[in-house]
């Protein structure tokens, strides 16, 4: 049997069990008691990794929780059709089929090839982890100009695999950019 964690060592990213559900913590506060006698409660912001729903939950400090039978396997992308997003095993080729709303708005930077991490809870897959960063190429854009350095300044760029980001004014069409998959934030221009 897996350990259990109590609510008061639950961290940041840590994966649990609530419910009989799979979660991740996306952030955690502890309120120590102000009086003698008070209890410590820990309030944590969870994802149920099944149904993707956030939410806020307080526990006491020493309900416990199990580890989730959670297990990631390298998975490169296929191809995406009216069924989902495909995928094939790194190790075993076989292929894991995603629905759109499990993967998120992470989906619209997906890339032919891009190796990916599915997760699995019970021999289901619930998910997937995109790299943090991904490098495409923008395809159509307003081109920028000489001195187009407004501070801040942003326009609209289609990338190659069709996802819409702000870009800053002097980005051009054909250059190669860096993205923050998680908030879909222009980190910089590749070999600049």
């Amino acid at each position: 049997m897996a350990a259990l964690i109590e609510a008061i060592e639950i961290k940041r990213k840590m994966f649990f069990e609530y419910e009989g559900a799979p979660y991740h913590c996306l952030d955690v506060d502890v309120s120590k008691p102000t009086a003698r006698g008070g209890q410590t409660l820990v309030r944590i912001k969870m994802r149920n990794l099944l149904t993707r729903q956030v939410f806020d939950k307080t526990f006491k400090a020493g309900e416990k929780f199990s580890e989730p039978d959670l297990n990631a396997v390298a998975a490169s992308y296929l191809y995406a059709d009216t069924s989902g997003y495909h995928f094939m095993d790194q190790e075993t080729f076989e292929n894991v089929t995603l629905q759109r709303d499990i993967i998120g708005d992470p989906a619209d930077f997906l890339k032919d090839g891009m190796v990916v991490d599915v997760q699995f809870h019970d021999g289901n897959a619930i998910g997937c982890d995109l790299p943090a960063h991904v490098e495409l190429k923008v395809e159509e854009t307003d081109p920028g100009f000489k001195g187009d350095t407004a501070t801040g300044a942003t326009k609209p760029a289609t990338l190659e695999t069709r996802a819409v980001v702000n870009v800053p004014l002097f980005v051009n069409p054909g250059d190669v950019i860096r993205i923050d998959t998680r908030d879909r934030r222009y980190i910089g221009r590749v070999g600049s």
